[in-house]
């Protein structure tokens, strides 16, 4: 295996788990500032036992979160010595903020953890509106970066590589830093959402549960079907306005995502499908006429790029299209599984009483893991969709690559340290809410609220 392939493999490996803890950082922020408010809102203390032992499982999660982003941002300089002298001189600003994001996050969570039951309900519902405000800047600032790569602006090159004419504002607000970075986030709140709707229909299967328990996650299960529905229908709308941005400043992704190689209006919009890379043929594909051409210019007549269109060697690699499915595919599972159950709930539930069946509540369980999937099908997509690019247009991955030796073995021993922390964190999480029971806390919280 070459230097370059290794160095993607082994940045590619260091970002697929980093992305995990950031990801539920973000959204389990969001939903831990939503039990916050239900809490003060509807008197019910069962919102406050939420938040509290969700807020722990936060910083577990954020222990993990930071090395390992530190970890990412590091081989950075170490893997692409190429691609960090230029982000160094035009795309710097978003790092330098994210470091005041992130202290925002940590203090006001400190601030939570350890004083919310001596603040005024005011001061927590701040300190949770910071942390939560504080991890979704921290995403939208490194998002930044990324869509640079995607749609580079703010900047010149000269012939032999030099940089000129820079402004860092106009790199940082670069084409597609906006569809991009509400996609993010609104992915990254469902997903959230999703894995506490997860964890609580699991719960539910089990048997011996007090019916106090049984209350509990029946309400944490429903708080995180109904942001999971809300959050899933506006990251359909964001993913529209990104195929739309791919359309105007990515044409050979799109192509690559739909295996689409003849420019052609009338597109068709491929689900599935085998893709023979000697012939350029999508085989056993469920193609839906003209839906491409509508997705992406609300027109039928809408002409789309294929990928013929552009030099062979500029191609994205062959599975692009197999992992924008399984991308696509893991939010339409959750999405329709949240519509489902909530239907299910309003309309039999509320009137007949009792629990939903075990084949909802399973397909529930999986909602939260599959969401995780689908974050990391969506970052492979995103990373290598761009090849051969790292920079779009402006620099090949080939001349962002490290040419040192030590690649290699230093991505075995990474692999492992990320086998063992991950584990490490499994156990961690499981000691800690054994030793921390539910029905403790909840005892405890019902008494404090009574007294």
């Amino acid at each position: 295996m070459d230097t370059v392939t290794l160095s993607r493999a082994f940045f590619g490996s260091s970002l697929a788990f980093h992305i995990i803890f950031a990801t539920l950082g973000i959204g389990l922020s969001l939903m831990i500032f939503i039990s916050e408010v239900l809490y003060h809102w509807k008197k019910d203390p069962d919102y406050s036992v939420m938040a509290k032992r969700w807020t722990k499982a936060f910083a577990i999660l954020l222990g993990v979160a930071i090395p390992t982003g530190t970890i990412v941002g590091v081989q950075i300089s170490l893997l692409w010595p190429g691609f960090a002298k230029i982000v160094g001189q035009v795309i710097s600003v978003p790092f330098q903020i994210e470091i005041f994001a992130f202290f925002l996050e940590a203090l006001f969570m400190s601030i939570y953890v350890y004083a919310a039951d001596k603040l005024p309900p005011f001061m927590r519902l701040i300190s949770l509106f910071f942390v939560m405000f504080g991890a979704t800047a921290s995403a939208v600032l490194i998002t930044s970066a990324n869509t640079w790569m995607n749609t580079p602006a703010g900047f010149s090159m000269a012939a032999d590589g030099s940089v000129y004419n820079v402004d860092p504002w106009k790199a940082f607000f670069n084409p597609s830093f906006v569809t991009s970075s509400i996609h993010v986030v609104i992915t990254a709140y469902a997903t959230g959402a999703a894995v506490i709707a997860s964890i609580a229909g699991f719960k539910l299967l089990k048997r011996n549960k007090s019916a106090q328990e049984i209350t509990y996650h029946k309400k944490g299960l429903y708080l995180g079907l109904i942001v999971t529905f809300i959050a899933g229908a506006i990251m359909w709308l964001s993913g529209h306005e990104s195929a739309i941005a791919l359309h105007e400043h990515s044409p050979e992704k799109l192509a690559a995502a739909e295996a689409l190689y003849q420019t052609q209006s009338h597109a068709p919009l491929a689900i599935g499908g085998v893709l023979d890379p000697e012939t350029n043929k999508l085989k056993y594909a469920i193609e839906f006429p003209n839906l491409l051409s509508m997705l992406v210019g609300l027109s039928p007549n809408t002409v789309v790029k294929g990928l013929n269109e552009f030099p062979k060697e500029t191609w994205p690699p062959f599975y692009t299209h197999l992992f924008f499915d399984l991308m696509v595919g893991t939010a339409t599972f959750t999405f329709a599984v949240a519509a489902i159950a909530l239907g299910y709930w309003y309309f039999i539930y509320r009137k007949k009483g009792g629990q939903l069946p075990k084949w909802m509540l399973w397909a529930v369980a999986a909602c939260g893991p599959i969401m995780l999937l689908g974050i990391e099908f969506g970052w492979i997509f995103s990373c290598s969709g761009r090849q051969p690019w790292t920079i779009y247009g402006f620099q090949r991955t080939t001349d962002a690559a490290t040419r040192a030796d030590f690649v290699g073995p230093l991505f075995i021993v990474f692999v492992v340290l990320y086998i063992a922390l991950g584990t490490l964190t499994v156990f961690v999480l499981r000691t800690f809410f054994k030793r921390h029971p539910l029905k403790n806390d909840l005892q405890s919280n019902r008494g404090d609220s009574h007294a």
